[in-house]
């Protein structure tokens, strides 16, 4: 599959060239999506995030299918905090904290049960899991020498938060070069208004940062 894909999108129609576009998985993890979870002891509704796991889980298996280069990262820290920065540690002074402990294990720990990918998401053999200690993903983490390495330049986006680590994640992308395309279907966020506004700014200006389509415009074209 080497013919470039022209896949319908907003603002205008993205051209996908297969042998150089790899799917980013972002933060699927249990600790955001799983009730009891990290995200649910901060007050969110984690109904929200799950609407994403099936869109994911269709054009992750049709990327799959056809040999093309899957991505995932997962937000958390060093076991010894060394890598936590203070103010992110106290942000929201709520009763538990990164590196507390949780139902899954100490939250968003490396290693523990809550950082870990969904099972219904989870990587194969031989698909880099990218673990970062910040929002975005290219932050003190070997994603960009990664995707050098492949020959990767587009990025097809996908995960949680939309307005948060999808957002950044694209931002950093396009500001080292990437041309990213995000399934408004397999991103999600807590609150429905950073939902719509997250990919509004991703699409803005003649897609300042990218383009936004839906999975459905992605899939078939994958057969």
């Amino acid at each position: 599959m080497n013919a470039p894909l022209s896949i319908e999108a907003e603002p205008y129609t993205f051209d996908l060239l297969p042998a150089k576009c790899a799917l980013l998985i972002i933060d699927m993890q249990r600790d955001f999506l799983e009730p009891g979870g990290f995200g649910e002891m901060l007050g969110n509704d984690v109904s929200q995030l799950r609407q994403a796991i099936v869109p994911n889980q269709e054009l992750l298996a049709a990327w799959r299918a056809a040999g093309l280069q899957v991505l995932h990262t997962r937000e958390g820290h060093r076991p010894d905090l060394a890598d936590l920065p203070p103010a992110k540690k106290v942000r929201g002074h709520g009763a538990k904290t990164i590196g507390d402990s949780g139902p899954m294990g100490r939250i968003l720990i490396r290693g523990e049960e809550g950082h870990d990918i969904i099972p219904e998401l989870y990587p194969l053999r031989g698909e880099p899991v990218i673990d970062k200690p910040g929002k975005g993903a290219f932050f003190a983490t070997d994603l960009h020498a990664i995707l050098q390495n492949l020959g990767i330049t587009q990025l097809v986006v996908t995960g949680v938060t939309t307005e948060v680590c999808v957002n950044t994640t694209v931002r950093e992308a396009n500001d080292r070069g990437y041309e990213c395309l995000v399934p408004e279907d397999c991103v999600a966020s807590y609150f429905p208004v950073f939902q719509e506004m997250g990919l509004k700014m991703i699409k803005a200006q003649g897609g300042i940062f990218g383009w936004v389509t839906h999975s459905s415009w992605i899939i078939p074209h994958l057969a």
